[in-house]
């Protein structure tokens, strides 16, 4: 027996998003427009994206990674990891030019596991080979008193206009949590 699968829902967003486009470029076509449902090469990333990069280009002071970061997003799959086979390759498209490219990349990447948004494990390529990257919204709540106050609640603001529920405070541990941790 074939079950008929409902029309996906559209969001209000989106068809707000139309209802502008065809009244502002309605002449447009679709093939002249960038679409995740039919060209390859994309992923996900959180719409709150350009706001965690000023937060670590500014928690990263002189070395800033928020670039590194992007970087590493555009080639996560959905499991959050990023294999780095050619680390030229990914310090290139992270913006770092020159002699110094993969050094530059290399000290950024570690500023960005120090900072706890990624871990990392050695492989062929080097020490950053394997990359796991974390929900930089849980992240940045570790940091929220060395980031400007101004900006903390922009990211706020942000995640509740797109709807991004894991954009608040981290749970209190319980007495019996910290005694499992510590065992």
């Amino acid at each position: 027996m074939n079950k008929v699968t409902p029309p996906k829902k559209i969001s209000k967003a989106t068809q707000r998003a139309q209802q502008i486009r065809e009244e502002h470029w309605g002449d447009v076509p679709d093939s002249a427009l960038w679409s995740r449902k039919v060209c390859q090469g994309y992923t996900t990333i959180p719409r709150t994206m350009p706001i965690i990069a000023n937060i670590i280009d500014r928690l990263s002071k002189d070395r800033p990674a928020g670039r590194a970061y992007m970087g590493l997003w555009t080639r996560a799959f959905d499991a959050s990891v990023v294999m780095v086979d050619n680390p030229t390759a990914v310090a290139t498209e992270a913006g770092y030019s020159g002699e110094r490219a993969v050094t530059t990349w290399s000290q950024r990447m570690q500023t960005l596991e120090k900072l706890g948004f990624i871990y990392t494990k050695p492989g062929s390529s080097g020490k950053y080979h394997y990359v796991l990257i974390l929900n930089p919204h849980k992240v940045v709540w570790k940091h929220k008193g060395k980031i400007q106050e101004q900006t903390f609640m922009q990211l706020q603001d942000r995640a509740a206009e797109i709807g991004a529920v894991d954009m608040k405070p981290p749970a209190a541990k319980t007495k019996a949590a910290d005694e499992k941790e510590g065992s």
